[in-house]
C-alpha cells in the first residue's frame, strides 16, 4: 500500500471508494492522456467520470481560468457577475426551452436538488416519478429518487418517489417487445400508476442512464410520456448531467431524441461544461424558475472563475464541432467494439451513442451479470495503459467508456485494441 493510500484510508470515509487494487494518483494530463505519480501514461476513456469533456489541460480553458483568477476569484450571486451572465446567455440560446432562465450550482447533485425544489414548489406536491435503474446524485433528495440500490444508502426520503418502467431497454418485463410495443407498454404502465396516486410534481429522467450502465429507452419514449404528463400537469425534468453538450453525437441534449412533443420543462446539467471545474446548473422556463416565494442564492454557484472556464470550454466545443467528432469517432469506436464483442461469450451487449458507450459483461453462456469480470477487465485495461469506468443496475457489470470529445480516430483504435486484448483474456 502506498503512503498516500494509507493516509487516504486514515482520514476518509469507508464508503469513499477508489478504483483499482492499487489506487492511482493522477498527477497531470494533456489532451486525451493522463500520467500517474510513477510516471505511467494512460489513454483516458473515462474523463473523470465524463467531466473532462474537451481535453485535459486545454489551453483555452487554463488561460481563461488563470486570467480570471488574476482579477477576482469570488463575489457570490449577490453582485452582478459578467462571466455568469455571458455563460447563462449562451446556455439559454442552446437550451431549446422558450423564455428560459438559468441558475448555476456547483454540481449535478445540487442541480437536481434545485430542480426538485422548483418542481415541488411549483406543483405544491412532494411526489416524484423517477426511472428504475436511475442515478441523480448523492444529496438526501437526490438519493431518494435514485432507482439503483448500489447508490441509495438510505430508504428515508423527503419525497414520495414512484418508479416507472422504460429506462432499461433490454432487461425487465418489456424487454422482449419491439420498440413501438415497448413504448406503448411503458406508457400504459405510467397511465396505470397515475391512476393510483395523488398529483405528482414531476418526472425526472436521464435520457441515457449514466451510472446505470449507459442504457436507454427507444427514441420517443419520453415524448410519449410527455403526452400523459401534460394531461396531468406534471413537469418533465431531463437530467443531462452526463448526456448534455453533444456527448451523444446525434444530439446536443439527450432529450432531443424525445423531442416530438416539445422540450422538457426543466433541464439539469453539470460535469462536462466545466471541463473539470465545478459547474452545475438548472435551465427552466421562466414561470417554473420564478415560482419560489422566498430568497435564494448560491455562494459558490456561478463563481467568476468557473464561469470563465465554462465559457471558454463551450466556445471551444462549438467552434471545433466536438459534437460532430463524438458522432463520427464514437460511431467508429462502437463498431470496432461490437466486432470485438462478437467473438466473446462474456459480452452481452455493446450499447450507447457517440462517445458514451457501455459494454455489458455476463458469465459466459448465460444472461447473468458478471461484476467480477468487469472489475478484472478494469484492472487489466489499466495495466494496458487505458482508463475506463464501470457501472450497471442490479450488479456493476458494465464497462463505461466516455473519453473527451476531442478523441482522435487513432486514439479510438488504440483504446479498442487494448480492450480487445483484455476482453479476449476475460473469455
Amino acid at each position: 500500500m502506498s503512503s498516500l493510500h494509507h493516509r487516504h484510508l486514515a482520514v476518509s470515509p469507508d464508503w469513499l471508494a477508489l478504483y483499482y487494487r492499487h489506487p492511482l494518483e493522477i498527477t497531470h494530463g494533456e489532451g486525451r492522456h493522463v500520467w500517474d505519480a510513477d510516471g505511467n501514461r494512460y489513454l483516458d476513456f473515462f474523463g473523470g467520470i465524463l467531466t473532462t469533456m474537451t481535453a485535459h489541460a486545454l489551453p483555452e480553458v487554463t488561460k481563461a481560468v488563470t486570467e480570471q483568477a488574476g482579477r477576482i476569484i469570488h463575489s457570490s450571486t449577490l453582485y452582478l457577475n459578467r462571466p455568469m451572465v455571458e455563460l447563462a446567455e449562451r446556455v439559454v440560446s442552446l437550451s431549446g426551452i422558450p423564455d428560459a432562465r438559468v441558475f448555476f450550482t456547483t454540481s449535478g447533485t445540487e442541480a437536481n436538488d434545485t430542480a426538485l425544489l422548483l418542481a415541488t414548489a411549483y406543483r405544491r406536491s412532494n411526489q416524484i416519478l423517477a426511472m428504475r435503474n436511475s442515478y441523480h446524485g448523492r444529496s438526501f433528495s437526490a438519493v431518494s429518487i435514485t432507482g439503483n440500490h448500489a447508490w441509495s444508502p438510505t430508504a428515508l426520503s423527503p419525497l414520495q418517489t414512484l418508479y416507472v418502467h422504460g429506462g432499461v431497454r433490454d432487461r425487465g418485463p418489456y424487454a422482449h417487445l419491439g420498440d413501438a410495443e415497448f413504448i406503448a407498454a411503458c406508457v400504459a404502465d405510467l397511465e396505470d400508476l397515475l391512476g393510483h396516486t395523488r398529483d405528482a410534481a414531476a418526472l425526472i429522467a436521464e435520457p441515457i442512464q449514466g451510472v446505470g450502465g449507459f442504457t436507454s429507452p427507444p427514441d420517443g419514449l419520453y415524448a410519449a410520456f410527455r403526452e400523459v404528463l401534460d394531461r396531468h400537469g406534471i413537469l418533465w425534468i431531463s437530467d443531462e448531467v452526463q448526456t448534455g453538450w453533444g456527448r451523444t453525437g446525434e444530439h446536443f441534449w439527450g432529450w432531443q431524441a424525445h423531442a416530438e412533443n416539445g422540450p422538457p420543462d426543466i433541464v439539469t446539467f453539470a460535469k462536462g461544461i466545466g471541463n473539470g471545474m465545478s459547474i452545475g446548473g438548472v435551465i427552466a422556463r421562466a414561470d417554473v424558475m420564478n415560482c419560489l416565494d422566498a430568497n435564494s442564492i448560491s455562494t459558490f454557484g456561478g463563481s467568476p472563475v468557473t464561469m470563465a472556464a465554462g465559457l471558454a470550454n463551450l466556445s471551444y466545443l462549438l467552434e471545433h464541432d466536438l459534437q460532430g467528432n463524438a458522432r463520427r469517432v464514437g460511431g467508429l469506436l462502437t463498431e470496432r467494439l461490437r466486432a470485438i464483442a462478437a467473438g466473446s461469450e462474456s459480452v452481452r451487449e455493446v450499447r450507447g451513442r457517440g462517445l458514451m458507450i457501455g459494454i455489458e459483461l455476463v458469465k459466459p453462456g448465460t444472461d447473468e451479470a458478471n461484476p467480477e469480470a468487469a472489475s478484472a477487465v478494469l484492472e487489466a485495461a489499466r495495466e494496458g495503459g487505458l482508463l475506463i469506468g464501470k457501472g450497471g443496475g442490479h450488479n456493476t457489470s458494465v464497462l463505461r467508456i466516455a473519453p473527451p470529445l476531442s478523441l482522435s480516430v487513432a486514439e479510438a483504435e488504440e483504446g479498442a485494441a487494448i480492450l480487445a486484448d483484455v476482453l479476449r483474456a476475460a473469455g
